[in-house]
């Protein structure tokens, strides 16, 4: 399977002072401000490319775990998947990749065993070089 997304940047101003919009092909995203303030502070409406990051994170995981899953005889009930990536000095170090499941019949081992092969190879997971940490717990 082949295919391609495509997502839109502006920017005007300075690093600090100026503002942007992003732009996904989708229309999901359409010219929502990001700005200096919703990166590196908080208290203003936007978003950041961090917390997008955790976004497409936890959705990519979640759903090459739900297909692991299926594979192995199982289907998930709900699994819910918070992203917590950390920046420093310039980089994202870090994801923490938090996962609560409720799926029938499967035992604690398999569980987090398929979870963190899903991990492995989440396409997001492969693109990022932070340390990808994942915390799995079977409800």
């Amino acid at each position: 399977m082949k295919f391609t997304r495509k997502a839109k940047a502006q920017w005007k101003g300075s690093g600090k002072e100026g503002k942007g919009t992003l732009t996904t092909g989708s229309k999901v995203l359409e010219n929502t401000q990001y700005s200096f303030h919703t990166r590196f502070e908080d208290g203003e409406k936007g978003t950041n490319p961090e917390e997008l990051i955790g976004a497409a994170h936890s959705g990519c995981f979640a759903m090459q775990l739900s297909f692991l899953l299926n594979e192995a005889g199982f289907t998930a009930t709900t699994l819910d998947v918070d992203a917590t990536v950390k920046f420093e000095d310039g980089n994202v170090t870090h994801v923490l990749l938090d996962l609560k499941g409720d799926v029938p019949n499967i035992d604690s081992k398999q569980f987090i065993e398929i979870a963190n092969n899903a991990k492995a190879i989440c396409p997001i997971s492969k693109l990022l070089k932070a340390d990808i940490q994942l915390e799995a717990k079977l409800l």
